[in-house]
């Protein structure tokens, strides 16, 4: 097979996040849910009758070596993953990057998968997670934690408990079908316009819990209440009150850094608020990004984000995680 297409999911945070970075989880254990939805980052390998490596994402890079890429992910992972010819890789996303999805732990995982493929070698999701949370903290020591590559190697609505030995248990929610279809029809997601990296916020996060900051340890153990809270309501049905405790989660995200809201994302949450919606957070890092609104009254939360400009982006879950197949 000359092609081989790849593709891992992003994901909303549901409960818990900001735990799952090695900084707190290594001290105190870390706990999120997370739900996969159906948006994607693509990874197109062809590997045929190239002389030298060609990459294209938001750039073009053309080497005749791993090790003399830019791009510090597909350098890391093509060095350490790939031992064949030279290969033609494209990259696409249905959702830009710096929109709070975990695009490049879903960018690592995608690509991982798609050597494999290459390599007929089989792999699991937990190994691609590993694999991709490696490349990322250890290796380009980024201030990310492991939430992102997880989710997107299992799919699923599921539970994260983040081991201080660097292990991690995934389990997947026991969620009623009439639940499910309630969060299909009333959890809605509107882009705020703006994309920011989240280095600087994770960074901050990071160095304060390595440092044992009293306010920064005690508001991880707080988002970790929170976390286990969600999946208690999320698994009983009781999407009201799991509504109420989004708001919560957004208060308490938005005294961690000074980074994390700005004054046009409060004044979408308030209209959000105003319009239908019972609870309302900013997921990834903060900044930008988007909004994951729970309405009683959808139509109406909609109209009033349209009014000003805040796009909605519908979406569904996706329980299938991480994929690759060869095209002839």
């Amino acid at each position: 097979m000359s092609v081989i297409v790849a593709k891992a999911p992003l994901r909303i945070s549901l409960g818990g996040g900001g735990t799952d970075l090695p900084s707190y989880y290594r001290a105190h254990e870390g706990f999120l849910v997370a739900g996969a939805i159906d948006k994607y980052v693509y990874i197109l390998i062809h590997a045929v009758f190239n002389q030298t490596f060609k990459l294209k994402y938001s750039q073009f890079e053309e080497t005749s070596s791993p090790e003399l890429i830019k791009h510090p992910i597909f350098r890391e992972v093509l060095t350490r993953y790939w031992d064949g010819g030279p290969l033609e890789i494209n990259s696409i996303a249905d959702v830009p990057a710096g929109t709070g999805m975990g695009s490049s732990g879903s960018f690592t995982v995608a690509l991982l998968k798609a050597l494999a493929q290459c390599r007929h070698v089989s792999t699991t999701p937990g190994q691609l997670a590993e694999q991709a949370s490696e490349i990322e903290i250890r290796y380009l020591q980024e201030p990310v934690g492991k939430q992102d590559p997880y989710v997107a190697a299992h799919g699923g609505i599921c539970a994260y408990t983040f081991h201080r030995d660097d292990s991690v248990s995934v389990e997947p929610l026991r969620l009623k079908i009439a639940t499910l279809e309630k969060l299909r029809n009333q959890m809605l997601l509107f882009y705020t316009g703006k994309t920011r990296s989240a280095s600087s916020v994770l960074s901050d996060q990071h160095e304060r819990s390595l440092a044992n900051d009293r306010k920064m340890i005690e508001n991880l153990h707080r988002t970790k209440e929170m976390g286990y809270a969600s999946r208690e309501l999320l698994e009983i049905g009781d999407l009201e009150g799991y509504a109420t405790l989004m708001n919560e989660h957004w208060q308490n995200k938005r005294i961690r850094s000074d980074g994390v809201a700005n004054a046009h994302i409060d004044r979408l949450h308030e209209i959000a608020m105003k319009n239908g919606a019972l609870g309302a957070k900013l997921i990834g890092a903060g900044g930008g990004g988007f909004l994951l609104v729970y309405s009683s009254v959808p139509s109406l939360t909609r109209e009033a984000m349209a009014e000003v400009g805040a796009t909605e982006q519908p979406f569904e879950f996706e329980f299938g995680g991480a994929s690759a197949q060869g095209l002839v």
